[in-house]
């Protein structure tokens, strides 16, 4: 955060900080009424554009771009600087730190605003109104096609495999070191190793090289004091929050130790706040924790592996009752989505890390982890783990500790349970199971189908293109609900009836999207739809209009022959009475 006395005299160029005056003070915010590109680029979302392709700077507003810079002061979003960065994030996909500083802070005179960019992402470029800026001189101009190629074609660096000039073999902390020693010794399953001088394992693990001590050696095995000289940001907060609405936190704790000693005391710490929910069928009982240990430490070994340590924010881990929330620096690595995070190949960030993490067991395999974090979070019955509020600046993942449905969660283990280790469910078999449960298989992969028809898991009904899936009459006896099981195995007009013609006689009439709502669950879109033309040939409804105005009603005809039905029942009980057969 600058002071008002060092913007006077920075260098708009060199230190990457855009002065503006505005008129008035203010400058416009999208570009507003004027007509020309040259001129709507000159506005806020225009210059956070330009500066973050140019790997970030700060947009200062109510001060002079002469040398040196006056205050002019500026009423730019007073009071809603919050509002700002709302919108700037909304527009651009850019999250930018903004703040008010005054010339007098005693009377709050010389009022200037400054919006901190961060940096692009590497090999990406960011837009205004579809346009790749870049700032010349006082202008914004369109992007060359040079620096634009060079930009796309950037490869990520691997920061890990980095000599750290300011650190030395004595800076290492022999403590981690020997965690280390040991862990590699398991893994590998070779107890020699535990005989090797430290400088042979770290030069084995390629943590040091003849140039020096790695990045990733400090990070994992670097003295206390080491790490906060050379990489505060390799800290980790823990917060503790008795309830989700509050900001404040109860308990905060600062995880700044190298990694091999760090991880235990933070799981340790995770741990002391974890509950469990007990889980059980007739004598079939087991405990599900809040928060499962392997998913914990995954999501926390990908948040070192995977972190951008180029950025200066620690990992910060937000915990409360039944939710634990990891926010990480950086969004994810270039290739990987949150649409492909289960299917792309592994591609860590710190791929020297992540070798030495998998090398010494910490990680099983790379790549594994989110597949780890997904399938044991499923199977047990919770919310599929939640990465949808990251961006291109930071990652986040939400783990929910309740579980939605204990008679999946049973269903899964008693099933793993009697396979083989080979033959096990994989996260993609899980999942889909998990969608087919809640009605959306439709996009799932033949071959996953056909492994689940095949394993008996679930079972197939309708035909042609009016095919969907269940799970086996196993999980509904588990659930205690073969009545649904039922319903979904012998579904027919009857059945339809008893559910369609109470909402009729509610609400006289109804169209398709009514049925396929109200059937939900039970039948497919076409499935519904074959069933209600099938409920008019049979005159229990009435179709009334086409196209969209198309509606449904119950036929008069259906009423008739209820009423009667009714009649007679009525005249039948008068008889058995008279007769004495029933009271």
């Amino acid at each position: 955060m600058w002071t008002i006395e060092e913007l006077k005299y920075k260098k708009e160029s060199e230190d990457r900080i855009e002065f503006k005056k505005g008129e008035n003070g203010n400058i416009s915010y999208d570009g507003g009424s004027k007509i020309k590109p040259s001129e709507r680029r000159r506005c806020i979302l225009g210059y956070v554009t330009a500066l973050c392709n140019e790997g970030g700077g700060s947009l200062v507003i109510g001060m002079h771009d002469s040398y040196p810079h006056k205050v002019i002061g500026t009423k730019q979003s007073e009071g809603k600087i919050g509002e700002l960065e709302s919108n700037i994030y909304r527009d651009t996909n850019i999250r930018p730190t903004i703040y008010e500083l005054y010339e007098k802070p005693e009377t709050k005179q010389g009022r200037v605003l400054v919006i901190e960019v961060p940096s692009r992402p590497i090999g990406m470029i960011f837009k205004f109104e579809d346009v790749a800026l870049m700032r010349v001189g006082e202008e914004l101009k369109p992007m060359s096609d040079e620096v634009y190629l060079k930009i796309i074609e950037e490869k990520e660096p691997d920061f890990s495999q980095k000599i750290c000039k300011e650190v030395t073999l004595d800076d290492l902390d022999d403590e981690a070191i020997n965690i280390l020693r040991h862990k590699y010794s398991v893994k590998q399953n070779n107890p020699s190793f535990l005989t090797l001088p430290k400088e042979q394992i770290l030069s084995d693990l390629d943590l040091i090289t003849n140039d020096g001590v790695t990045n990733a050696a400090v990070i994992l095995l670097g003295k206390k004091d080491v790490l906060k000289r050379v990489f505060p940001q390799a800290a980790i907060m823990l917060e503790y929050r008795n309830t989700e609405g509050q900001i404040t936190f109860d308990n905060r704790t600062k995880y700044d130790e190298p990694f091999y000693i760090m991880i235990e005391k933070l799981w340790h710490d995770i741990d002391l706040r974890n509950g469990k929910f007990q889980v059980a069928e007739g004598p079939y009982i087991f405990d599900i924790p809040y928060f499962n240990e392997e998913v914990i430490r995954e999501a926390i070994n990908n948040a070192i592996a995977h972190r951008d340590y180029r950025r200066n924010s620690e990992t910060v881990i937000k915990q409360y009752p039944q939710k634990l929330v990891i926010t990480n620096a950086g969004g994810f690595p270039v290739g990987v989505t949150i649409e492909n995070l289960l299917t792309v190949p592994s591609t860590p960030r710190n791929r020297l890390l992540a070798d030495v993490l998998s090398k010494t067991g910490i990680v099983e395999r790379s790549g594994q982890g989110i597949d780890k974090i997904f399938k044991n979070t499923i199977s047990e019955g919770k919310l599929q783990p939640d990465y949808s509020h990251s961006d291109n600046f930071h990652v986040e993942l939400v783990l929910s500790a309740t579980i939605t449905n204990r008679a999946f969660a049973l269903f899964i283990d008693s099933e793993q349970q009697r396979l083989s280790e080979e033959q096990k469910l994989s996260v993609f078999e899980i999942m889909a199971l998990s969608s087919i449960l809640n009605g959306n298989g439709s996009d799932i992969k033949k071959e996953i189908i056909q492994s689940l028809l095949n394993r008996g898991l679930i079972e197939k009904r309708g035909k042609t293109r009016g095919t969907y899936y269940i799970l086996s009459r196993n999980y509904y006896e588990i659930a205690g609900d073969t009545s649904d099981y039922a319903k979904k195995t012998e579904w027919n007009t009857n059945q339809a009836a008893s559910v369609i013609i109470p909402h009729l006689i509610k609400f006289q009439k109804a169209k398709m999207k009514d049925f396929v709502d109200l059937l939900s669950g039970h039948l497919t879109r076409r499935q519904v739809r074959v069933l209600i033309d099938q409920m008019v040939v049979e005159n229990i409804l009435e179709k009334k209009g086409s196209g969209s105005g198309t509606s449904y009603s119950i036929s008069e005809e259906y009423v008739k022959n209820k009423a009667l039905l009714t009649k007679a029942l009525g005249i039948g009980l008068e008889v058995l009475k008279e007769r004495g057969e029933i009271d």
